[in-house]
């Protein structure tokens, strides 16, 4: 099984680390196979929009409040080697209901209903899915959600001018500026305008700043990195103490994963574009977070024995056998890291589900917030 896993990883390690990046925007790119048509690929409902990752060419030689929650084993499938795999889908469910809990204590007890806006800016297929799909997970658990969906050729003004009545309103708690935005807007502009209170996207550089400083506490965590620590939680795994690695530095996924992990006392090991030997760096990890957008890239020769893997990559590859003509995976080769982990999330399923579950709950703790409802 060993050596299938490894022939079938292989193929396409070596395809797409030598395939190189087109260039983009910094929060608008996403990497896909050569020849896999963006436009035909909805590439993940559920994540706020393409992966805001670098290419990587590597050179070898206390977070917000969140709900209660209890810790539950049962979650997770079990291989043939009894590697844990961490199921994101039964515990995104488990904090949906949690959430849809407290929505409906909160309006019957004070009469408010948590509410989320979100500004869509153009006509991009697989924007127009995210929104579409935040905004059922939104009614899933009773949060008002509001739209506001602009045309391709709008100025910067007027989305401003959008952001502004939200910053307002004390029905909306939380404001989300769907990326990536039309090439002649100021993106930094736009998501700076974003009232930090209503920031559940967890981008503005005070959370950010906040999330750094230890004595600080952020208002909101950004979601993919917070829906990786919640999945390590709630599976009863230890993080203090313990050696992190996180592949990539973006600003979204790579770099508040590090700070989280390193305000849970781990030591932290950030790999990125310009690391040396990243192999012998990732195989001393007891835990890896990558996100790089990279399938396959990280080998079971990579992993030491024990490991605990989130992988936040999703990368279609093209398959001839699927009816789609692509397959999605990860930034590590599952078939061989379920030979030597001892946990790891499965792509998809694993933290894809966690993003917007950690968006709904960061919109129910500003509503919280804002009206002192404890």
């Amino acid at each position: 099984m060993a050596s299938a896993a490894a022939s079938s990883c292989s193929s396409i390690s070596m395809m797409f680390l030598t395939h190189s990046c087109a260039s983009t925007s910094s929060t608008a790119h996403r990497l896909l196979p050569p020849g896999c048509l963006r436009r035909r690929l909805h590439c993940h409902p559920l994540q706020r929009g393409p992966t805001y990752l670098r290419c990587l060419t590597f050179h070898s030689s206390a977070a917000a409040p969140s709900l209660p929650h209890v810790v539950f084993p049962h979650a997770s499938l079990t291989t043939g080697t009894n590697t844990k795999v961490i199921d994101g889908k039964a515990v995104s469910k488990q904090i949906r209901d949690e959430i849809t809990a407290e929505v409906s204590r909160m309006k019957e007890a004070i009469g408010v209903i948590p509410g989320l806006a979100v500004i869509l800016v153009g006509d991009r297929k697989d924007s127009a899915t995210y929104v579409r799909n935040k905004k059922k997970a939104c009614e899933s658990v009773g949060i008002n959600s509001l739209e506001v969906h602009l045309a391709e050729d709008s100025t910067e003004e007027e989305v401003l001018k959008h952001i502004s009545g939200y910053n307002d309103d004390p029905s909306v708690h939380g404001i989300l500026v769907q990326l990536p935005l039309p090439s002649h807007m100021n993106e930094q502009n736009v998501l700076n305008a974003v009232r930090i209170e209503k920031d559940v996207d967890g981008f503005h550089p005070l959370n950010i700043g906040r999330l750094a400083m230890r004595g600080r506490e952020p208002l909101f965590v950004p979601c993919t990195p917070k829906g990786c620590i919640e999945l390590l939680h709630r599976h009863g795994i230890s993080i203090k103490g313990k050696r992190a690695v996180v592949i990539g530095r973006s600003n979204i996924v790579g770099m508040p994963a590090a700070l989280l992990l390193q305000r849970e006392d781990a030591t932290v090991t950030v790999v990125h574009s310009r690391t040396n030997n990243p192999e012998e760096i990732i195989k001393q990890a007891d835990i890896i977070i990558s996100a790089v957008g990279q399938p396959n890239m990280v080998r079971g020769s990579w992993i030491k024995t024990g490991a605990v893997i989130i992988d936040v990559g999703i990368n279609p590859v093209e398959d001839p056998n699927s009816p789609r003509g692509y397959r999605l995976v990860g930034d590590v080769c599952y078939e061989e890291a379920v030979e030597v982990a001892s946990a790891v999330t499965p792509v998809p399923g694993g933290v894809g589900p966690m993003t917007i579950a950690m968006l709904l709950q960061n919109t129910l703790i500003s509503a919280k917030r804002m009206h002192n409802f404890e």
